[in-house]
């Protein structure tokens, strides 16, 4: 609803609500009595004195009442019959007058108080969106504002101080000045290439001002931060990100975790995070009760592996596309689904890979129960594990579980 239409409905309303209370106090206010109102209640006392006096009448004639007594009640009756029809006319309905004044004096004050009340004690700004408190709005930000210009100025007069071109940048990521972040942080980096939250930081003002999408150069300072501090909350944070965008669910899995272990347990950031973590579980397939296996192998290395390296024929190079997906499996000697798999990009080409329980299909079923098994690499063109014709695979049988320095060939297109 527009601005206009939201004020107006309100006062329409407002109106309507001051109508319906006059409605309900002004009619007794105004209303005055008649002459004719007096006449007809006299006619109708007049009628109840004939009633009694007929009934005296019945009385007297059942032998109920004496002479004496009808004599001495019917004087009675008529002296105050000629009381109440020859009483003097009273003057003016003052009450009722007075009552008229307050009526007409409640039609205009009353709306009038209310409104008045309205804009001294509450908020006709809150009517327009945008508009609530826009005198503490403004100082605010114009604060704010002047607080950026002067660390811009104690930038400008020592441009080798590292905190402050921190600080700047830190400002200019508070107010959304992406671009700016990306330059004041790149300053900080170059000062202080040692601290890990600055290169977290200027990688995630890199993403943000590039739509969210973290590149090839933000992840190598997210990895050179967690080199420097493997505990840095924004380099796991955007490690598990950018896992998630590149649909690697159980390293997302794994970085959530750390990331969680590393959070107050009842701050609401720590259970986003929880949350973010057993979707990528979800989605890896992984038991959520089972550890996740960390980037590199970092934690949770299984006992036994099987290593090598996977790489693609040069007569099907030509045919590789950056945005194919690999799929690395691991099947039972004797046939059967997958036991072990893990996912990565064609871009990672040639791939050192590492295959264990942690990536088990299924955690009742995990490749240290199998002594021998058929590896299987496949470049999925449409990024579905499910072979496709079109694309590309290679395989090795008989690989014993623990091997090394396995090596592995795509080397066919699937029909």
């Amino acid at each position: 609803m527009s601005p206009f239409w939201s004020v107006s409905l309100f006062w329409i309303v407002a109106v309507a609500c001051v109508a319906t209370a006059l409605a309900f106090v002004l009619p007794a206010l105004m209303r005055t009595r008649s002459g004719g109102d007096k006449a007809a209640r006299r006619d109708v006392n007049i009628a109840v004195y004939r009633d009694q006096v007929k009934e005296m009448d019945a009385d007297r004639a059942n032998g109920l009442l004496s002479e004496e007594q009808y004599a001495y009640a019917r004087q009675e009756l008529e002296a105050r019959l000629a009381d109440d029809a020859l009483a003097p006319e009273a003057g003016p309905a003052t009450g009722r007058v007075g009552s008229r004044r307050l009526g007409v004096t409640l039609a205009v004050v009353l709306p009038a108080a209310a409104f008045a009340l309205y804009f001294w004690l509450g908020n006709p700004a809150a009517l327009v969106p945008g508009a609530s408190a826009p005198g503490a709005m403004a100082g605010a930000e114009q604060d704010f504002t002047q607080l950026i210009r002067q660390v811009e100025d104690k930038t400008r007069a020592n441009p080798a101080d590292g905190e402050a071109w921190v600080m700047l940048a830190r400002s200019y990521v508070f107010v959304g000045r992406w671009p700016d972040a990306v330059a004041a942080f790149e300053k900080a980096a170059a000062l202080l290439p040692q601290e890990a939250s600055v290169l977290t930081g200027l990688a995630e003002a890199q993403a943000m001002a590039s739509n969210g999408v973290l590149s090839a150069r933000s992840m190598e300072l997210v990895q050179q931060a967690l080199a420097l501090d493997p505990n840095d909350t924004k380099g796991l944070e955007l490690t598990a990100v950018h896992a998630f965008q590149e649909q690697d669910f159980a390293t997302a899995a794994a970085s959530f975790k750390r990331l969680h272990d590393l959070l107050p347990p009842d701050a609401s950031y720590a259970r986003e995070i929880l949350d973010a973590q057993r979707e990528a579980e979800r989605l890896a397939g992984l038991d959520a009760t089972q550890p996740s296996a960390a980037p590199g192998g970092a934690v949770g290395v299984p006992a036994t592996v099987i290593r090598g390296r996977v790489d693609i024929a040069p007569a099907l190079k030509s045919a590789l596309r950056e945005s194919d997906v690999l799929f690395l499996f691991a099947r039972p000697g004797e046939g059967g689904p997958p036991v072990a798999a893990i996912r990565a990009r064609a871009g990672e080409l040639p791939l050192a890979f590492e295959l264990g329980d942690d990536a088990a299909m299924n955690p009742d079923n995990p490749l240290s129960r199998h002594e021998q098994v058929t590896l299987v690499a496949r470049l999925s063109k449409s990024g579905n594990p499910i072979a496709q014709p079109g694309d590309l695979e290679g395989r090795v049988a008989d690989v014993a579980v623990g091997s090394k320095g396995v090596k592995l060939v795509i080397d066919e297109v699937l029909p």
